[in-house]
């Protein structure tokens, strides 16, 4: 087999199948209720989007208490039930199940399944989502997303209950959401040495999701039990242990960072050849990186708090070493990506096109938050300033938004002329574009410059120095600015579903620069 054969067999089926009006021609029973991969794909992409703009419009309140000194309209309690149901709808309803919805639609074209393999089990993932996220709502925790016991069965309102078992029902849903992305990436029938890597990355995060969501479940039964009464793993006044709260909530909690993250490169592996007109600079890098990332993500879950009693001495630097390590598959696949953009001129069809450019910047981000995440593992910086400051959420929003917010936005602006036949306005595509770019890096750059003058996280109100509400203020209007970008990506999709212009049976065609056409290649 030649090389450009393998390169050609490992890409999976060329991902340009013909548009179709999906959005139009289907019914709501069909969105609902049907086991079709693309209905799947598409139910969960719009709550996933509801999700974002139901925790943005939280982050939006309380960041305008936060963008001036003293109290202006939140309390304590009420800045903190935001900031809990921001922190678990961002991540548990929208990151996650965009980029795994995402994928769920992108697995069975590339793999040339045309199906979803165990399609029940995701639609109980999903349903079983949405019933974890009314009872969210209903229960109005205040316990933040880490739900850190004993404060979290010992605070909140009499519905408290709600938020513990919403928790159990995550882990639920994450668990089949794992075993069908497994299910499928096993249906590719190259080989595993030809096998693309969106199945080398879906079944290992699919593997990465039923381990890790174990201890999920237990915390959740658990919180609920000692809240109740019934139990007492965690309340240290009944014999409980809050130290093991900590090692059971983030032998998940660790891991989870990466449930989201690895799907998101999934995307960029099947956007960047297609856009690109080439195949990635190295396929085995790839493969390596995502086995390394599903064995370093789970064991290093303590450097969470390894500023405290529960991690020292040959422990916490062995915690340290490990999370280290971690640095090394990520490393390889920006790597990858950044000497593939380098192989040869980027064509100018991919330089005008949105989502190569939400790509490219999710790349600078993912460097952006990851050069800063170093600091995060060494003991004495993380003990001294970094742990419970701002700092953190810099690193994490870099990530989380950064990164995969903006893959799963890039995912969804390529799919969309699949889904409605119809190409997104090139203005508003290009307006949302620069604003998430400025707001989140003003935002986020704005995090750092708090956590690196010792602000501390989960306060609603702080002293009017310059060194606090200077950065405060540009945090605050960077989000808002975030906000607005999305307010304009919604009335795009809205306007152009049925305005936009119709795209022909490849959307996305390879067009060089004439300069730079690359010359015909010779007749074998």
């Amino acid at each position: 087999m030649t090389t450009h054969e393998d390169s050609a067999m490992r890409a999976g089926n060329k991902p340009h199948w013909k548009p179709e009006n999906l959005v139009g021609n289907m019914s709501l029973k069909e969105l609902l209720f049907s086991n079709d991969y693309r209905h799947i794909a598409l139910k969960g992409i719009f709550t996933s989007l509801i999700m974002l703009a139901l925790g943005g419009a939280f982050a939006m309140i309380f960041r305008s208490e936060l963008m001036v000194p003293d109290v202006q309209m939140l309390g304590a309690k009420v800045y903190m039930t935001l900031m809990t149901l921001h922190g678990m709808i961002m991540v548990f309803g929208f990151l996650i199940p965009m980029v795994v919805s995402i994928c769920y639609y992108l697995v069975p074209k590339v793999l040339g399944t045309e199906r979803l393999y165990w399609a029940g089990a995701a639609q109980w993932s999903f349903w079983i989502l949405v019933v974890a996220f009314l009872l969210l709502v209903i229960g109005r925790p205040d316990f933040t997303w880490t739900a850190y016991a004993p404060m979290s069965f010992r605070t909140g309102n009499s519905l408290i209950w709600m938020g513990h078992v919403a928790i159990f029902l995550v882990a639920v849903s994450e668990f089949l959401a794992g075993a069908v992305l497994v299910r499928n990436a096993l249906s590719s029938k190259g080989g595993w040495k030809n096998t693309p890597l969106i199945a080398w990355a879906t079944g290992t995060v699919g593997l990465l999701f039923m381990v890790s969501t174990f201890p999920l479940a237990f915390i959740g039964l658990g919180l609920l039990g000692d809240g109740m009464g019934i139990t007492a793993f965690f309340d240290p006044s009944r014999g409980g242990s809050v130290k093991f709260f900590l090692y059971v909530f983030w032998t998940y909690g660790h891991p989870a960072v990466y449930l989201p993250f690895v799907p998101a490169i999934a995307i960029i592996y099947t956007l960047m050849p297609r856009f690109l007109g080439f195949p990635m600079w190295s396929y085995w890098s790839g493969v390596v990186a995502f086995i390394l990332l599903a064995i370093g993500a789970m064991p290093i879950g303590p450097h969470h708090f390894q500023p405290l009693y529960t991690v020292s001495g040959p422990y916490e630097r062995f915690i340290q070493i490990l999370t280290l390590l971690v640095f090394i598959p990520s490393v390889l696949h920006v790597f990858n990506w950044t000497a593939t953009l380098f192989m040869k001129p980027i064509p100018k069809s991919a330089r005008r096109a949105v989502p190569f450019k939400f790509m490219v910047m999710s790349i600078a981000f993912i460097v952006y938050g990851g050069a800063t995440a170093f600091l995060n593992a060494q003991i004495a910086p993380n003990s001294d300033f970094i742990h419970n400051t701002y700092w953190i959420p810099a690193h994490f929003h870099a990530m989380f938004v950064g990164f995969v917010a903006q893959m799963a936005i890039a995912g969804f602006y390529y799919l969309y002329p699949y889904f409605t036949g119809r190409m997104y306005n090139q203005f508003l595509g290009n307006t949302h574009f620069w604003m998430w770019q400025v707001g989140l890096f003003v935002q986020i750059t704005g995090m750092f410059v708090a956590g690196y003058l010792y602000f501390p996280r989960w306060v609603y109100d702080y002293l009017d120095t310059p060194g606090w509400s200077i950065p405060q203020m540009f945090i605050s209007m960077g989000g808002f600015l975030v906000g607005l970008g999305f307010v304009i990506f919604v009335i795009n999709l809205a306007w152009s579903a049925k305005h936009g212009k119709p795209v022909a049976d490849d959307p996305w065609p390879v067009e060089h620069d004439d300069e730079a056409a690359p010359a015909a290649a010779p007749a074998e």
